[in-house]
C-alpha cells in the first residue's frame, strides 16, 4: 500500500514544514546558496538529504522529506523527513535544525509536528529514529516529542526511540489525546 498525503505544508506555532524543490536540491548539491536559506543552511546533514533525494525523487511527495521554515522570517533552517514507505508498520524520522537556531525548541516542534502528520496514514502505526549515544541533545529532543526509549544496541552504541500510535484508537498518541486542528 502507498499513500499520498495531498498535504503540502505541516504548520506549527512558529514553524512550516514544506516540500524541497527540484531548484532547492539542486543549489544544495551545486553549493549555490538561496536568499531565502538561513547564513548557515545548508548543513552537512541537509546536503546529504539532498543527494539522496536526489536518488529517490519519490521522498519530494506525500509523507516524504521537508524543509524547516522559520514563520517569523521566512528562512529555511533545516530539514526533516520521514523515510517511506513503511517497514512493518513503522518510518523512520531524521531532523536537523541549523547551529545558529538551535536551543529554541524548534527540533521537537518539528519532530512532534512530522510524527503526528505520519500517523494520517494508515498504514503507519510507529515512527522511530536511531540516535547515537554520544548525541545525547537528540535523545532529548524526541523524548520532549513523546518517543520513549526502546533498546540499545551495544555494537553499534546507538538507541532507539519509538512513537506509537495506538491499535484500535486513532485520537491517541503515545498516550496523549491527538490535536484536532
Amino acid at each position: 500500500m502507498s499513500s499520498v498525503s495531498p498535504v503540502t505544508e505541516v504548520v506549527t506555532e512558529r514553524l512550516v514544514l514544506r516540500r524541497w524543490t527540484r531548484a532547492e536540491i539542486d543549489a544544495v548539491l551545486a553549493g549555490q546558496r538561496l536568499p531565502h536559506w538561513a547564513a548557515d543552511f545548508p548543513a552537512e546533514g541537509d546536503r546529504v538529504v539532498a543527494g539522496l533525494m536526489s536518488d529517490h525523487p519519490g521522498w519530494l511527495t506525500g509523507y516524504g522529506h521537508r524543509l524547516v521554515v522559520e514563520r517569523g522570517s521566512g528562512l529555511i533552517v533545516g530539514s526533516i523527513g520521514l523515510f517511506w514507505p513503511p517497514s512493518n508498520r513503522a518510518l523512520e524520522i531524521g531532523y536537523g535544525i541549523v547551529s545558529s537556531r538551535r536551543g529554541r525548541g524548534y527540533a521537537p516542534e518539528a519532530v512532534r509536528a512530522l510524527s503526528e502528520f505520519a500517523f494520517t496514514a494508515p498504514e503507519v502505526r510507529t515512527v522511530f529514529a536511531k540516535v547515537e549515544l554520544s548525541n545525547p541533545a537528540s535523545v532529548r529532543v524526541l523524548e520532549k516529542s513523546g518517543f520513549q526509549r526502546q533498546a540499545t544496541s551495544a555494537d553499534e552504541n546507538v538507541i532507539e526511540l519509538r512513537m506509537t500510535r495506538t491499535e484500535g484508537n486513532d485520537a491517541l498518541v503515545s498516550g496523549r489525546p491527538r490535536p484536532t486542528a
